[in-house]
């Protein structure tokens, strides 16, 4: 079991946008996630499996040796503060923008703008770094509904095409930063399992390279 190489995905566009990569370096998931009801996913090498986790919670599981390597967009590993992980590829994929978003005729604020998000260091640093002081709400998700029932000014959320800010009402008014998924790995992971890890990492990067050469 000690050679076994874990990858920890999450469901959903960022595990559809791997698995292309994956079959490159000669991984293919024996079952999908999103019709499985198992946590862990063979794959049709007897010495790589999947764990499928929350987005939120992949990096955790690399930097703790729940997996030993694991993909994460930017956006989650820098609230994580990628502590115990390595960050050697930037898979180009799942991409997206953190933006700034509120209503398009914003209501008078008094004192400090309120911001509602998930994304607390980030918002924290982009608004620290231009001197601005707010106050932050930590939300779980539906962030949009902050501003609509007045419990918040603005919203900080990742964005692909803004369409669930607009059917809101709301709109994108400040871009934080690009967004894309990368590749983690387990710090100890790529001292004892050299070969295997170095082996994955360098076919995912010929894998994105093709495609974005394509």
């Amino acid at each position: 079991m000690n050679d076994m190489i874990t990858i920890a995905l999450s469901k959903g566009r960022i595990f559809k946008d791997t698995v292309p990569l994956l079959a490159h370096a000669g991984i293919q998931p024996l079952e999908d996630p999103e019709s499985s009801r198992k946590l862990i996913l063979e794959t049709n090498l007897p010495d790589v499996r999947l764990v499928i986790v929350r987005a939120s919670d992949v990096p955790t599981y690399v930097q703790y040796a729940g997996a030993d390597l694991g993909v994460a967009g930017k956006d989650v590993l820098l609230e994580h503060g990628g502590e115990g992980l390595y960050e050697p590829l930037d898979l180009n994929i799942a991409r997206c923008r953190l933006m700034v978003a509120g209503p398009k005729q914003p209501s008078e604020t008094r004192g400090r703008l309120r911001i509602a998000t998930k994304y607390v260091n980030s918002t924290r640093r982009y608004f620290a770094e231009q001197g601005r002081q707010v106050e932050i709400i930590k939300l779980y998700g539906s962030m949009e509904l902050a501003p609509l029932v007045g419990m918040a000014d603005r919203i900080v959320d990742v964005v692909d095409t803004g369409n669930t800010l607009r059917a809101n009402g709301l709109e994108p008014q400040e871009h934080i930063m690009d967004i894309s998924s990368r590749l983690i790995v387990n710090k100890a992971s790529m001292k004892m399992k050299h070969e295997k890890v170095k082996r994955i990492i360098d076919r995912l990067a010929e894998a994105v390279a093709g495609s974005s050469g394509s």
